[in-house]
């Protein structure tokens, strides 16, 4: 089961110029998007090559405290080494990096460019990594018309556009292949002319109204959806492109780790959606279908609160402190009134079977164990 890394090992000497562009690439600089390169790129300064910015990272952070981060996503600053060994990736240089979280909005956005060797470049928006809040930001597209992150990701494209010459690629993994779309959708329409592809990477959708706007529309033909066999993630909300159904290693909603997808080659092997996939897919739609903006927002808020009451940052500290983790959530239940145990009940038992049983279970046992004193709803 080959992944990016082996990818890297094949196609590393293999150039541009005799193998473009493709959708393989396009995860692997989605993926480097999660690292953090604070202190070493900005949106100020000038270009950097990939060289130079790889140096910087390994001087401040070691591989024992990269391979320590349990998350999915901890191993992104490690393709650096890799890219290096070849032509292919070599001469990419680096700019307009960009990393603002602001709590009160709800952001966590981070972006980056990449000049690369065929005199284009690649815009990636960082998506969702393992925390409960970024998680949690996913679903505010389900109940809010423009987030603040999508606000700043069309502010972010339009000022590379004037500065970055030539074509562009645009893309990110999870909410950030969101954000790619949305700012490809609403950038201005000179700049829309100049790119050739937008890659969403189990991204979530959007609201059924943006289906219809003119910027969306315009971009539909470019846009390419790439989601893991049994996506979860990816099938959220709508999308009007034909999604590009690929393996992974993982199984469950853990396939939306990037670093699980399995490749053959330049592509990834290709595969169709899971029979409990789209059972999961038509039970969520239906469900969000029935609720209000007000009630997905209340619900997010309360589905999440259970989660938050458990003080882990991640879902694998909550994995990892299973009975501890369960006694937080039981007390935070607790405190629920039934319609709301009701609601989050059905949204725990679609979770579970789409692969996070751990988080389901403790949230339904929760919900089933009777309180010692009922409190007034």
């Amino acid at each position: 089961m080959a992944s990016i890394f082996d990818y890297l090992q094949w196609r590393c000497d293999v150039p541009f110029s005799v193998d473009p562009f493709n959708e393989v690439d396009n995860l692997v600089l989605s993926e480097l998007a999660y690292t953090d390169f604070k202190g070493i790129l900005s949106m100020e300064g000038p270009d950097v090559s990939l060289e130079e910015v790889c140096k910087a990272f390994f001087e401040r952070h070691t591989h024992e405290e990269i391979l320590a981060d349990k998350s999915f996503t901890a191993r992104a600053p490690l393709l650096m080494e890799s890219m290096l060994e070849g032509a292919r990736y070599r001469d990419i240089r680096m700019l307009q990096y960009l990393d603002e979280t602001d709590s009160a909005q709800g952001l966590q956005l981070a972006a980056m460019t990449f000049l690369l060797p065929d005199d284009s470049a690649y815009v990636a928006f960082r998506g969702t990594d393992s925390t409960v809040v970024g998680w949690k930001e996913d679903f505010y597209f389900s109940f809010l018309p423009e987030t603040e992150g999508q606000r700043r990701a069309i502010r972010y494209l339009n000022q590379v556009g004037a500065e970055v010459k030539g074509t562009l690629r645009v893309g990110g993994h999870s909410k950030g292949g969101n954000l790619a779309v949305y700012a490809a959708s609403c950038c201005e329409p000179g700049l829309q002319e100049r790119l050739t592809a937008v890659y969403s990477n189990d991204g979530p959708g959007f609201q059924d109204e943006f289906l219809q706007t003119e910027g969306y529309r315009r971009i539909l033909p470019r846009l390419i959806s790439i989601v893991p066999e049994s996506s979860m993630i990816g099938l959220l909300l709508s999308t009007s492109a034909e999604h590009h159904v690929i393996k992974s290693s993982q199984v469950g909603i853990f396939q939306h780790d990037g670093f699980s997808w399995e490749v053959s080659r330049n592509r990834f092997v290709p595969a169709s959606l899971s029979e409990l996939s789209l059972l999961i897919d038509k039970s969520l739609s239906d469900w969000l279908r029935q609720m209000s903006d007000e009630d997905r927002r209340s619900f997010t808020e309360t589905v999440f609160s259970l989660f938050e009451a458990t003080g882990a940052d991640t879902f694998s500290e909550i994995s990892q402190q299973k009975w501890k983790s369960a006694e937080a959530i039981l007390t935070a239940a607790r405190n629920l009134p039934r319609e709301k145990q009701k609601e989050i009940l059905k949204f725990v038992q679609l979770l579970g079977a789409s692969g996070g049983q751990t988080v389901s279970e403790f949230i339904a046992a929760a919900l089933h164990k009777p309180a010692a004193q009922e409190k007034p709803v």
